[in-house]
């Protein structure tokens, strides 16, 4: 789970508990369109090229938030920079193609397939017969066996941090010869093709000792087209040098470096040359765009551009006279950055002396000049990034524990408006996403909003109505240390900028909202006071349409108030009230450098909630307790924060929406459902699309899960995040991957005179 500007550990695949009963739920139908989720919303912008046209040799120094603290990525602490090493120097059976969909990774397998389902489910798996470990052994049945063992969960003394799947096997063993294994389940599973992705050797895997400690800062084996060469905690990087045991197509990069550069530095490393590639954030984007003579929204801004002389890195490449250098690509490449930096140097100390000679701000203005120049040897390729920001809704106490309040929020809320409001002007697709359970492009992607139903005002305040939240009703006056109806949880730290304490209430005070700030700030900003100017009528015009009940438009019984219940006649003309409080809930934000699309979402969606009479008390607090003192402990009513797609849904989607179950010690077990809301039908149509071996019938399943998470309401899918990356001109095969696995073999700088294929953002 993660969410804008702050990284948070990925989803874990964990054992969840399925609770006995089956509530009183309307059959719901999903959505049956198999050709809904054929292409994947964004295509992928890597600058794609043929081998022979990259050159060999080089370094890629490739921007990641912080060294990873582990390089196993079954332990906890595992992280993103965590799978970038793993996905380049271990084995995996599966990788994810453009649409997101899992493919035999033929480096490592022949085939695999499901050999028998009675009276058990197998899978034999027919090894690449090359597949060596670096050491020179043979990939085989005891390196599968060892990491089933470790992530059984039936040994404690593993540190693992999840062990779905792994739990399910019953026995592996050898087959016919060595390049077989044949892996045997107690429990028929339908996601096996998650298992052993990726791969560690029996070395680290062999013992809990190992398992724990072995493979934190170091693998002594690895089997991948890279291997690693160093972990530099101080210096702040991970070295990954080619794998001279690799056996598939040779590594056209020598060197790649994980650098940890925070997002806010990013800009000013790559300007640096400290950096080829690195993610970045919308104002980062526009910054290089703008360097390249570019303007307007980030439209085309992903120009791949070619190498310019003096860059390329091949061998006996001519220097500025002409003359054949006869070095080695290292060499030249590290002579020339060198020579970068020794005239980096030289400009700083002119930089100096000339500051000296005129004022502070003639100076950072000529420093930001250079910087900007220097940003003009870099590209933004973009796409959508495979993972999605939905807005949650704590159901566990207060208005939002009645689904009908739930319900109401998510009928205010206009997602095609928030999803322009963070892409449009980014020139992606803005497109709402339909699925909390795949994104599209993916097999069991379909749009199951309808369950809940679309944005309707009047039903909203039908429902709220219904459970007798009233406008104009008598407040009883709090006093200070008492909150209004809303989440019972503490104040937390707020962002303390000066004249303002971090909290504001959208429809109490007249503190204008963020967007609003913005908007008087710049102008020229690219969210567009065209759209705000147009929600703000249609607050006028919703108020207009106050008593009057809209039809129903399909979707599911009990997503909707009971027929005939008029929405109360002056709802907009103030906050509604229920046993004289009034209804406000808290809206907790992060209110750090990063952030900043986040709350201008959360701006637009307390706007539409002040249309239906809701209160929203809006509170920026520091992004380092933003997940653990806030939504893991549920001190928040409404907050915003986003999970990764995958391609299991039923394996990894499961702990998110599972219902919550009290635990032995009389708290509330909640795995990863930070909304609290859960029921047991949804565990029940995930139990039951894990356990079928019918592909069709798992989608469907799957799709019927989504169906009713829409329905009980506790968290509501906006948009699909923005991938931007900054890219050195010249880089192929690596940009934003959208949903594909890196092929960390083909990335490479192109060779002089070489082109790569069009970026397909460059007609977005």
């Amino acid at each position: 789970m993660s969410h804008d500007g702050v990284g948070l550990r990925a989803v874990m695949r964990s054992a969840a508990f399925l609770t006995a009963g089956v509530l009183a739920v309307p059959l719901l139908s999903a959505c049956s369109a198999d050709d809904e989720g054929d292409r994947p919303a964004a295509a992928q912008d890597i600058a794609p090229a043929s081998r022979d046209q990259v050159a060999d040799g080089g370094t890629l120094r490739w921007a990641v938030d912080a060294v990873p603290e582990t390089l196993n990525a079954f332990q906890a602490d595992a992280d993103a920079a965590t799978s970038r090493v793993a996905g380049a120097v271990l084995p995996s059976m599966y990788r994810l193609d453009a649409n997101g969909r899992p493919q035999i990774n033929p480096a490592y397998l022949e085939s695999a397939k499901v050999v028998g389902t009675e009276p058990k489910q197998v899978v034999l798996y027919k090894l690449n017969q090359q597949a060596v470990w670096s050491d020179g052994r043979e990939i085989g049945a005891a390196d599968f066996a060892a990491q089933w063992r470790a992530l059984s969960g039936k040994d404690a003394a593993y540190w693992t941090a999840r062990n779905a799947g792994y739990d399910r096997i019953e026995k592996i063993e050898r087959g016919k010869n060595n390049l077989e294994v044949r892996v045997t389940f107690a429990r028929p599973y339908a996601d096996w093709k998650s298992l052993f992705s990726p791969l560690y050797p029996k070395s680290v895997m062999g013992t809990a000792d190992s398992f724990n400690d072995g493979a934190r800062r170091k693998l002594k084996v690895s089997a991948g087209p890279f291997a690693v060469k160093k972990v530099d905690v101080k210096g702040g990087q991970v070295q990954l040098t080619r794998n001279p045991r690799w056996w598939g197509s040779p590594t056209k990069l020598s060197e790649i470096d994980l650098v940890a550069v925070a997002r806010d530095k990013r800009a000013t490393a790559l300007a640096a040359d400290e950096l080829d590639m690195a993610e970045i954030d919308p104002a980062d984007a526009e910054r290089i765009t703008a360097a390249r003579g570019r303007s307007g929204p980030l439209k085309g801004a992903s120009a791949t551009g070619t190498q310019s002389p003096g860059t390329g890195r091949d061998k006996g490449d001519k220097d500025d006279s002409g003359e054949k250098t006869g070095k080695s690509k290292d060499e030249k490449a590290r002579d020339d950055g060198k020579s970068k930096s020794e005239s980096d140097s030289d400009s700083d100390e002119s930089s100096d002396g000339d500051e000296k000679d005129t004022s502070g701000a003639e100076g950072s203005k000529a420093k930001a000049a250079d910087q900007q120049a220097a940003l003009s040897a870099f590209v933004v390729r973009k796409s959508l990034e495979p993972a999605y920001t939905q807005l949650a809704l704590n159901g566990s106490e207060g208005p939002l524990a009645d689904e009908r309040v739930r319900r109401a929020v998510a009928r205010a809320l206009d997602r095609k408006e928030l999803a322009k409001v963070v892409l449009k002007p980014l020139g992606l697709p803005a497109e709402p996403v339909g699925s909390h359970l795949a994104l599209i492009g993916q097999a069991a992607y379909s749009d199951n909003s309808g369950a809940l139903g679309g944005q309707d005002t009047a039903e909203a305040r039908a429902l709220l109505a219904d459970a007798g939240w009233v406008p104009g009703g008598p407040v009883t006056e709090q006093k200070k240390t008492e909150k209004a109806a809303g989440s019972k949880g503490k104040k937390a730290d707020t962002d303390d900028s000066p004249g303002d304490d971090g909290t504001y209430i959208v429809g109490e005070d007249n503190k204008p909202s963020e967007a609003d700030r913005d908007l008087r700030k710049d102008p020229k900003d690219h969210t567009g006071a065209h759209e705000r100017t147009s929600a703000q009528s249609g607050i006028q015009a919703d108020e207009q349409q106050a008593g009057k009940q809209y039809a129903k438009q399909g979707g599911a019984q009990g997503a909707y108030a009971p027929k005939g219940t008029a929405a109360p006649a002056g709802a907009a003309s103030g906050a509604l009230a229920k046993d004289g409080k009034p209804l406000t809930l808290r809206f907790v934000l992060p209110s750090g450098q990063g952030s900043e699309s986040l709350r201008a979402v959360a701006d637009r969606i307390a706007q539409m909630l002040q249309r239906i009479g809701i209160r929203t008390d809006i509170s920026k607090v520091s992004d380092a307790s933003y997940f653990k003192d806030h939504i893991a402990s549920g001190q928040y009513d409404l907050a915003l924060y986003s999970w990764p797609g995958s391609a299991y849904p039923a394996t990894d989607a499961r702990p998110i929406y599972s219902k919550p179950v009290p635990a032995a010690d009389g708290s509330l077990s909640v795995e990863q459902n930070y909304t609290r809301v859960g029921t047991d039908q949804v565990d029940q149509l995930f139990d039951q699309a894990l356990s079928t071996l019918d592909e069709g019938e798992e989608r469907s399943l799957v799709r019927k899960a989504d169906a009713r998470i829409w329905a009980a309401a506790g968290s509501i899918p906006l948009y699909q995040r923005p991938q931007l990356t900054a890219v050195r001109t010249g880089l192929a095969n690596a940009g934003a991957f959208g949903f594909q696995t890196p092929v960390y073999e083909d990335m490479g700088f192109l060779k002089k005179g070489a082109h790569p294929v069009a970026s397909p953002s460059k007609t977005g």
